[in-house]
């Protein structure tokens, strides 16, 4: 797979330009035997062919704003483009008035050259970890397409354009696992930066207080890159990988983070610690009883239900046979949230996140599977007790990180042709850039396996 890195010197050198890249996105898009249809909501064909214009001209007088100019890329169906309606995947807004400018983070990346080629499906209000979307289709995963599995949400299209070559990255939202489930169902890399790195402003939300912003990518590296323009470090090269030999990644094995695991995601996970073992890095068990407090701070509905009660339910009364059904449940259950309980579970947070703070700080990452499960298959998610049921389960990892204000990234850790399984590593409060150097130096040794 072509990464980030690998288009910018080609753009370079010459032996591509900007056209003949968007062409190749777009070409695959339209493909009636792929995905296309489905990863994306809208196709920007003419706006991308016009900047990819632009921007070989730009690099052929010399003027090029940055070394990434000219490279495709793809924004999930949340974020602001001045005269476009933001519709976060639903058609309950698609009458909305059109955003009348483009959302900061993805203003940064078409300042610095990236052409966006369009709005990619998601979740409706990003509200599962599913992938599940019945007003546009669910696009379907890399693996074992014949059966139709899910991709894993809520940035389901950006995973799956990413995963066909439909660009080389997406940007999706993260409130409790958006960008890294996906990636890891899809076979590719998903980073959660850290809450505040890079501006939420322009996306549409679904929780202010456990959103953030990040993409989805090839690689470390690519994620390094798009990451780093969208936080304002434009200039930035991605971080070197960190040595591998005395790394020292902690492993919360005496937690639910390991309970339930599906036997492809136990055996490629082991494979993988082996793996990092035998380049040297030092995997330490490392006790953090606080994580099996955080589903009791969340009994009472999370931040997202109440959040997203007090987001929708005006348009839930003017709209409210154009919602997922599925999805409004969800909505609903934070109606029922009183303001005490949410005042309490914020307490509890800052409690938690204080409490494994001291027992974190002595590792470069922690480390566990992303998602206890393969890609289930779209027919099992039909009753809405199994959905329910999967979309826990999808989550429970990665959510973790987002409660805990961290950043985390998910790396592809299966063998070629086997079922996807993503490892996570997750980093300190502001430590993004440190983790994706640790993450760019075990993606090296898991691909030399």
């Amino acid at each position: 797979m072509m990464t980030i890195e690998d288009a910018a010197r080609a753009l370079a050198a010459g032996e591509t330009g900007s056209e003949q890249l968007v062409e190749e996105a777009l070409s695959r898009i339209a493909d009636p035997g792929g995905e296309g249809s489905r990863a994306f909501v809208a196709v920007q064909t003419e706006e991308a062919r016009a900047a990819a214009r632009a921007m070989d001209l730009l690099r052929g007088a010399g003027r090029a704003p940055s070394p990434y100019a000219g490279i495709p890329i793809s924004i999930k169906d949340l974020f602001d483009q001045a005269g476009v309606v933001t519709a976060a995947g639903s058609l309950a807004r698609r009458n909305e008035t059109p955003a009348t400018a483009t959302a900061p983070a993805i203003a940064r990346l078409e300042r610095a050259g990236f052409v966006v080629l369009g709005r990619t499906n998601m979740v409706e209000f990003a509200f599962s970890g599913t992938g599940l979307n019945p007003h546009h289709g669910t696009p379907r995963a890399p693996y074992d397409r014949s059966t139709g599995r899910v991709p894993g949400g809520s940035s389901s299209g950006a995973a799956v354009a990413v995963a066909d070559g439909m660009g080389f990255g997406a940007i999706g939202s993260d409130t409790g696992g958006s960008c890294r489930v996906p990636a890891a169902l899809c076979g590719i890399t998903g980073f959660k930066p850290t809450a505040r790195r890079v501006p939420t402003a322009g996306a549409f939300p679904l929780s202010t207080t456990l959103d953030s912003i990040g993409p989805l990518a090839p690689s470390a590296a690519c994620c390094a890159v798009l990451d780093a323009v969208m936080a304002g470090e434009e200039g930035a090269a991605p971080p070197s990988p960190m040595p591998l030999e005395g790394l020292r990644l902690g492993l919360p094995s005496a937690t639910y983070l390991f309970d339930g695991l599906a036997p492809a995601v136990i055996a490629a996970f082991d494979i993988a610690l082996r793996r990092l073992e035998a380049a040297g890095a030092k995997l330490i068990d490392v006790a953090l009883p606080e994580l099996a407090e955080i589903p009791a701070a969340n009994a009472t509905g999370g931040f997202a239900a109440s959040e997203a009660w007090a987001l929708h339910r005006e348009l839930i009364g003017r709209s409210r046979e154009l919602y997922d059904p599925m999805i409004l449940a969800r909505i609903e259950r934070g109606s029922s949230m009183t303001a005490a309980e949410l005042i309490a579970l914020m307490s509890e947070r800052a409690r938690i996140i204080a409490a494994i703070a001291p027992r974190t700080a002595p590792f470069d990452a922690i480390v566990a599977p992303t998602c206890p499960l393969t890609p289930p298959s779209i027919a099992e998610l039909e009753a809405v007790e199994d959905f329910n049921r999967v979309n826990l389960l999808l989550l429970r990892n990665t959510a973790v990180g987002n409660f805990l204000d961290r950043c985390s990234i998910s790396l592809p850790c299966h063998a070629e042709g086997e079922a996807p399984v993503g490892l996570m590593l997750t980093g300190e409060h502001g430590g993004d850039r440190r983790l994706l150097a640790v993450a760019r130096a075990v993606e090296g040794a898991l691909r030399a396996g």
